[in-house]
């Protein structure tokens, strides 16, 4: 299995890194992809990337709750990282917009995520994308993209059924992050899912938030990736270790990663 989206960097897995890495390993996890959220986050992911013994591969970008005054100074740092190179990026993200807590930014946040496609299109990398109470916003940015070769994830996709529709429509080389939400019995999603084009899922975590049913208020982790799966399989009515094959396999495409699906 591949953990498309881990905050293995957090402070929450300081106490007990490597039994976090263990239990991970224990359940068949063999690489973790790890997401940037601002230039404070950077140097830290690549400490904990060098220190892990387990394959983990690093995003770059901007996190849209981080964009502030400063956020163009932010940017220029980081395209400096890109330019420099970056051994191993697999994508550039988390970026997007979030308009849940403050709609302050919102012009900031659409100008943030669009110089960061810019990157990923120039890089030739996909995309994860952070989307809270903003896919009309968010589907008007993209879609200044449409006849680009721009892929990525809708990383904790949690949209409705019309959107995830536009989704398969407009932006069919958009993947699917199926994570602890769809464990959470009124979030749709699992009525949602089996709607979703099979080749499009991918398996995350995004530890330590969300955890799934029954670890909610509970800190999450890699290792609960397995639960993940499990109730995957059982919407979808397919064998869980075809649910991970599957999901593995839409991971490397995705993000350009080497593995043999066991």
């Amino acid at each position: 299995m591949i953990d498309t989206h881990c905050h293995l960097y957090d402070e929450a897995f300081a106490q007990d890194f490597e039994e976090v890495i263990g239990r991970a390993r224990s359940v068949g996890i063999q690489q973790l992809l790890l997401p940037n959220i601002d230039w404070a986050s950077w140097p830290i992911l690549q400490e904990t990337i060098a220190k892990c013994s387990m394959p983990c591969y690093p995003m770059l970008g901007m996190h849209p709750c981080y964009v502030k005054e400063d956020f163009e100074q932010v940017l220029d740092q980081m395209h400096r990282v890109l330019e420099e190179g970056v051994n191993n990026l697999v994508a550039i993200g988390e970026i997007g917009m979030d308009l849940y807590w403050d709609q302050t930014y919102q012009k900031a946040q659409e100008t943030a995520f669009r110089r960061q496609l810019e990157w990923a299109l120039a890089y030739q990398l996909p995309v994860a994308l952070h989307v809270r109470e903003a896919f009309e916003p968010v589907f008007q940015v993209l879609n200044e993209y449409k006849n680009t070769s721009l892929s990525g994830v809708f990383h904790c996709f949690t949209g409705t059924q019309k959107e995830a529709s536009y989704i398969m429509e407009h932006h069919p080389s958009f993947y699917f992050g199926i994570g602890g939400v769809l464990t959470y019995k009124k979030s749709g999603l699992y009525e949602l899912v089996p709607q979703l084009p099979k080749n499009r899922l991918l398996l995350e975590t995004d530890a330590p938030y969300l955890p799934p049913t029954p670890y909610r208020g509970k800190r999450n982790e890699p290792s609960y990736l397995a639960h993940i799966a499990d109730i995957l399989s059982n919407t979808l009515e397919i064998p869980e270790r075809e649910a991970i094959r599957m999901t593995t396999e839409n991971a490397q495409r995705l993000f350009n990663l080497n593995l043999s699906v066991q």
